[in-house]
């Protein structure tokens, strides 16, 4: 058979580290970003827009452990754009079992819009009332004894 139909073979994956990936893409990323991004009251009155370049660690479970500003704005800027990343999840495949820290950098824009910032969200609040009503005995021992008040209970949990 002079013209042997050659077979090739399945080629075996060859990165030995695979990189974590925010799921849904760069896009996806992007997009969480702006979404909890606040602008800071203090840069926002005082016209304080750029770029904050930012360099972060996303640990074995792909959750964001660290993160360093490159090059930061200030007025609050800085911090801001720390806490969003911080709020990241990717992720990261099996690495043959090693646990591996891995070094992203972003970039996160400020960029002035006419509207006012969106206020920080307040703490969430929770409010709790029970009324505990004594039961009346089975078979009143003195009926002239008048039934004990109803006793109101309220409570404020603030997380």
């Amino acid at each position: 058979m002079p013209w042997a139909i050659i077979m090739e073979k399945d080629k075996k994956k060859t990165k030995f580290v695979y990189q974590p990936e925010y799921p849904g893409g760069p896009k996806e990323l992007t997009k969480f970003i702006y979404m909890h991004l606040r602008y800071p009251k203090v840069a926002f009155e005082g016209n304080v827009e750029g770029t904050v370049y930012m360099e972060y660690d996303i640990d074995h479970q792909g959750l964001v452990v660290a993160t360093r500003v490159l090059k930061g704005l200030g007025h609050g800027c800085d911090e801001e754009a720390a806490r969003v990343v911080k709020l990241l999840k990717f992720d990261v495949a099996r690495n043959r079992g090693i646990h591996v820290l891995f070094h992203q950098k972003l970039r996160v824009q400020f960029k002035k819009t006419k509207e006012k910032p969106a206020p920080m969200p307040a703490p969430a609040q929770m409010q709790v009332a029970y009324t505990v009503t004594p039961t009346a005995p089975a078979s009143p021992a003195k009926p002239t004894e008048k039934p004990k008040e109803e006793t109101i209970y309220n409570y404020t949990i603030k997380l």
